[in-house]
């Protein structure tokens, strides 16, 4: 009697786990709170500008409020010499201002680089400037250049000029005397970053120009100077943006005068505001300001090839 052999069944693999989906999205609703607040904080405003730039908006005149499309950028761009005044000197300023700190900022950090006795206590003091705001940076300069008390009186005293000169109430000297109040404050921006990217090169390739006979200033010119491309292309764009933002030192020092000589485009958009209530228009400036600074910083990251390797 033949005897039917059962075949056992291969036990069945086992069941994989599916993964949980939950660590992997743990660090993203950790960091939601936070990046919904930021898109709120910054979001909301920046929707807001675009809205109100296409409306006649004007707290104390309610009954001229409406839609007013764009003729607030027709107003400005062919109806208002002011604008085209605070624009061509924002330019102005921030061409002469981001030049002067880079040069200044460059020639401090190739300094400080160096080795010499007491190069920490002058690091801080060449950096000190920039841990100072941009509030008190204009209250020290207000002092300074005080007609009674500041520099001005003290060179009166040295046969130099006369009392109770004001530089900022002087239109030939207004500007200059405003430059050198915000290079205090902007050269040690330059010179922290600069010297960041000093500290990456390579002691063995000045060792070697050495060798070949380069001498200090081909050394700078082929060396230092393409290793510190990316640094100064990017110091200066967010320098000029700074500096085309600039409000508050101009503001305290000058107040945008005398007759408007020191007024730049953000200034005149904050009195537009704040002053005359007129926020529509003031909106499409701030519009107007944001695509112009777009459109330079691109153009600008792409003449600079930022990020390229240099040949």
């Amino acid at each position: 009697m033949a005897q039917a052999v059962a075949v056992a069944k291969p036990p069945a693999p086992p069941r994989r786990r599916r993964a949980s989906a939950t660590p992997r999205r743990l660090p993203y609703l950790l960091i939601a709170p936070a990046a919904l607040l930021m898109l709120g904080f910054i979001a909301y405003p920046v929707i807001s500008v675009f809205y109100y730039s296409l409306q006649n908006y004007n707290p104390t005149k309610p009954w001229r409020n409406g839609y007013a499309g764009f003729d607030n950028f027709v107003h400005a761009f062919t109806d208002d010499p002011i604008f085209w005044d605070t624009l061509t000197f924002s330019a102005k300023w921030v061409f002469v201002e981001v030049g002067l700190q880079l040069m200044f900022g460059l020639a401090l950090a190739l300094i400080v680089n160096q080795t010499f006795v007491g190069r920490s206590l002058g690091r801080a003091l060449v950096f000190s400037p920039w841990a100072v705001s941009g509030v008190l940076t204009s209250a020290i300069w207000v002092l300074l250049y005080n007609s009674q008390t500041g520099i001005t009186r003290y060179l009166a005293d040295m046969g130099i000029g006369t009392y109770g000169t004001s530089w900022l109430s002087d239109t030939s000297t207004v500007f200059p005397a405003a430059i050198v109040a915000d290079l205090w404050r902007g050269v040690p921006f330059f010179a922290i970053l600069i010297l960041a990217d000093l500290q990456s090169v390579s002691k063995d390739l000045y060792e070697a120009a050495e060798v070949d006979g380069a001498s200090k200033f081909k050394q700078f010119w082929h060396i230092t100077l393409p290793h510190l491309k990316d640094a100064i292309v990017l110091s200066t764009l967010l320098r000029a943006v700074w500096e085309f933002n600039n409000v508050d030192l101009l503001y305290t020092l000058t107040g945008g005068g005398p007759a408007g000589e020191t007024t730049t485009l953000p200034l005149y958009i904050a009195n537009t505001s704040v002053d005359a209530h007129n926020f529509g228009y003031a909106s499409a400036l701030t519009t107007v300001a944001f695509v112009i600074l777009l459109f330079c910083s691109v153009v600008y990251l792409r003449l600079s090839k930022f990020g390229s390797e240099s040949k």
